[in-house]
């Protein structure tokens, strides 16, 4: 295998498996079942008053591959990058993440134009499609708080919009539990390796992909039309920092 794949590959083999082993006829044809299935959410009853045409959230929901590729398919996000966040610089990799006891989180960073899509949306499609936010510490096979749902607010207004929302969904009931999700300051974010950037898209035949995260794709499209986006955009794309 190459030399860049042998770090992942233990964790790569186990979410293989545990995709081929729930049922996978049936699998390959119905969309995400329990664990992320879509719900239609109205959106916030209060937003962010942004100005200016770049915006950052900070959202992590399981595997960061399905997070990621949900957000590079929302018109006005100029980026999403995998990553973790949470921890410390020293453990901000792959092989010490999947550890579970170093804080982090599979996250993405998510660059946005705030005259296009604004924080509140980009919070009704997280909610909704990219992830389950009623499972604590984990997402469908992942297990751990690396997985955990959380929001890595930036400042207070970013909190207050948050905390009011999960306030609001509750309160409406339409999830089948309370929503577990966290709202942590986010202090650095720690950009993933380049084997984890845009690997939804790079691997769209993968069995675990195939089963969790192109129903979420999908879901995408048929919830949110007038922000689906076919094309990506791909950390691959994006100029030199």
């Amino acid at each position: 295998m190459p030399r860049t794949l042998a770090a992942p590959v233990d964790r790569l083999r186990r979410r293989l498996l545990a995709a081929i082993a729930v049922t996978p006829v049936l699998a390959l044809q119905l969309p995400a079942q329990g664990q992320e299935a879509p719900v239609v959410i109205p959106p916030p009853q209060s937003d962010l008053d942004e100005s200016g045409d770049n915006a950052v959230a900070v959202l992590a929901g399981g595997c960061f591959w399905g997070v990621q590729g949900v957000f590079q398919r929302v018109r006005g996000v100029k980026s999403a990058v995998s990553g973790y966040a949470g921890g410390s610089a020293e453990t901000a990799t792959y092989d010490l993440t999947t550890r579970g006891d170093t804080g982090h989180a599979e996250a993405v960073e998510i660059t946005y134009d705030p005259r296009e899509v604004s924080f509140g949306t980009l919070l009704q499609v997280y909610f909704s499609v990219a992830h389950n936010p009623t499972q604590l510490n984990f997402q469908g096979p992942d297990r751990g708080t690396q997985y955990r749902s959380a929001i890595f607010v930036l400042d207070q207004a970013q909190e207050k919009i948050a905390r009011a929302y999960i306030a609001q969904l509750d309160d409406e009931g339409l999830f089948d539990g309370p929503i577990v999700t966290t709202l942590e300051p986010l202090d650095v974010f720690y950009p993933a390796e380049q084997y984890h950037q845009d690997f939804l898209t790079l691997n769209p035949t993968w069995p675990y992909i195939v089963i969790h995260d192109l129903p979420k794709i999908q879901a995408l499209e048929r919830l949110f039309p007038s922000l689906f986006r076919a094309e990506p955009i791909l950390v691959g794309m994006l100029p030199p920092a």
